[in-house]
């Protein structure tokens, strides 16, 4: 089944055609009959014989696109003046860039922020370095980090071509929660090697987010990291997309009217991502989870599985099921996909429990279609944004920064994860719950102010913050003039 026409393959075409009556319909109809979707038309010039005009035109992917321009070019008497890509032009020099908070127009300005003024500042933090978090861009900032070995759908891409991930990684971080992020790719996929650089670079950051880093490898890094820095280290592919999921899922239990504890739930991709979604569904309360990969079933015995795999094989699948993905979902209550498109069937779902949930959320084309599964199973969700209840980090990592920030968490620990959970699920009120409504959409305003109150409050519950309370930061108490 072909895909629907997506923002994400966008085009502008510059048409030169005559200007006369019925010659910008014949136009539109052609990119309708291509199965393009036409956006904007403007005006770029009209003059007396010919018309310019800007289409702005979806398509499905790069193929379809040189297609629709192909069509438009074909007609008689048009020209296809030029093509734009509007994805592209996203992310022309880039899509992050720095700008100073102070401005510097005077000799006093400049003895201030930098020599000599500076100086009484660099002494301050020598003596007390924890003041580096008000002094410096430390208490704001956090640093976004990958080798480009797991990007997206696109896997070992490397740290050049993962830049652009990044790079928007930290636009969002910006966008929703005021965070200044800045992208780090590394040159290397030595565990060794990433972990001594991020260290190195730690002293500038109040914050370190892991990105698109491959298993089992990310695994280590974190952990390591976790261990030798003092502020939070987070891999959003494992967490955020077990904090988002696990929201989703509290608010569709809530609309089957199932409890977690009672569920048995199949989670097919056994990935970083899938075993960060097993264990905070644990921690929330479910008992009954199993887990497959490529070679079926994982369970405990099993040859070839790597260190996460044999945590997963020894915490899950309580009844030591084997067998491949159609034994695993007999009988289940909810399917969630981190893995393939197109693995799981009609057929697999007639054979689920009553109400099933269907949380397919392979990028970018999910493990069934939801126009597929529609009838068989009672809520779907994906990652994408074109279908209802997108399930999407960005509910998640912006607020939950913001929260670790402004406590100056010491890291960011289940509790606070789950914390972040239930918030972005109570921004929906119980009223208001449907099944093709059980996430707040990623433009909900709500979203990161919620997550970031939880995620502060239960820091300084835990003991995790570092800070109770918001102290002005003057210098006055503790620099001798």
């Amino acid at each position: 089944m072909e895909s629907i026409p997506s923002a994400s393959y966008s085009l502008t075409l510059r048409v030169e055609f005559p200007h006369r009556a019925g010659s910008l319909g014949r136009i539109l109809t052609a990119v309708g009959e291509a199965d393009g979707l036409i956006g904007a038309v403007d005006i770029v010039r009209m003059q007396q014989e010919r018309t310019v005009r800007d289409i702005t035109v979806n398509a499905r992917d790069s193929e379809h696109g040189q297609r629709i321009i192909e069509v438009v070019g074909n007609l008689p008497d048009v020209k296809v003046v030029n093509v734009s890509d509007r994805t592209f032009l996203m992310h022309l020099g880039g899509k992050v860039e720095v700008r100073s908070k102070s401005q510097i127009r005077t000799r006093d300005d400049l003895s201030m922020v930098y020599t000599p003024g500076v100086a009484r500042v660099c002494r301050a933090i020598h003596q007390d370095p924890e003041r580096a978090f008000n002094l410096t861009i430390k208490r704001n900032t956090v640093a976004v980090v990958s080798d480009g070995t797991a990007v997206l759908g696109l896997g070992d891409i490397g740290p050049r071509a993962a830049m652009p991930v990044m790079e928007g990684k930290a636009a969002l971080f910006k966008q929703f929660a005021g965070v200044d992020a800045f992208p780090i790719c590394l040159d290397t996929k030595d565990t060794e090697e990433i972990i001594t650089t991020v260290r190195h670079l730690a002293p500038a950051f109040g914050g370190i987010n892991l990105e698109d880093i491959s298993a089992p490898r990310c695994f280590e890094i974190e952990e390591r990291l976790k261990q030798e820095l003092d502020i939070p280290v987070f891999h959003d592919d494992q967490h955020g997309t077990a904090v988002v999921t696990l929201a989703a899922l509290i608010n569709a239990l809530k609309i089957v009217g199932k409890r977690m504890e009672d569920l048995r739930i199949v989670v097919n991709g056994v990935g970083a991502a899938g075993v960060a979604c097993a264990k905070i569904m644990m921690s929330a309360g479910a008992t009954n989870i199993v887990g497959c990969d490529s070679r079926g079933i994982v369970h405990a015995g099993r040859e070839g599985l790597n260190p996460a795999k044999e945590w997963f094989a020894e915490h899950t699948n309580p009844d030591g099921r084997t067998g491949d993905l159609s034994d695993a979902v007999v009988g289940a209550d909810l399917f969630l996909g981190l893995s393939a498109p197109d693995v799981l069937t009609v057929e697999h779902l007639d054979t689920m429990n009553e109400d099933p949930i269907i949380f397919a959320m392979a990028n970018p084309d999910p493990e069934i279609r939801p126009e597929v599964a529609l009838g068989h199973a009672r809520i779907i969700a994906t990652g994408r944004s074109d279908y209802p209840n997108q399930i999407n980090n960005v509910l998640c990592f912006p607020g939950i920064f913001r929260g670790a920030l402004d406590v100056r968490a010491r890291e960011i620990d289940e509790a606070m994860k789950l914390a972040a959970a239930e918030a972005i699920a109570g921004v929906i009120p119980d009223e208001d719950l449907s099944e093709d409504y059980i996430i707040p959409s990623v433009f909900d305003e709500r979203v990161a102010p919620a997550v970031a109150e939880a995620v502060s409050e239960k820091a300084r519950e835990t003991g995790m913050a570092r800070r109770i309370q918001e102290r002005a930061e003057t210098g006055l108490s503790s620099i001798a003039f």
